[in-house]
């Protein structure tokens, strides 16, 4: 299984750019370009950080998808 996420779409919904996200959850430009991508999972505080800023059960943001073979 591969984890996915919904961070661009909340993102987008706030009018914040990548750079806005990061300095409201204090992380790197960086990481929110790895998440978005799907390149970085992240720890469970971050995701916590996340789901409070958006006002959404961390489910609705991250989401296991089946890996295709």
């Amino acid at each position: 299984m591969a984890m996915e996420n919904n961070i661009r779409l909340f993102r987008a919904k706030l009018g914040f750019t990548q750079e806005d996200l990061a300095k409201k959850i204090a992380v790197t430009r960086q990481t929110i370009i790895a998440l978005e991508k799907g390149s970085y999972t992240p720890s469970l505080e971050l995701a916590f950080k996340l789901a409070n800023l958006f006002e959404v059960p961390i489910e609705e943001i991250f989401y296991r998808t089946e890996e295709t073979p």
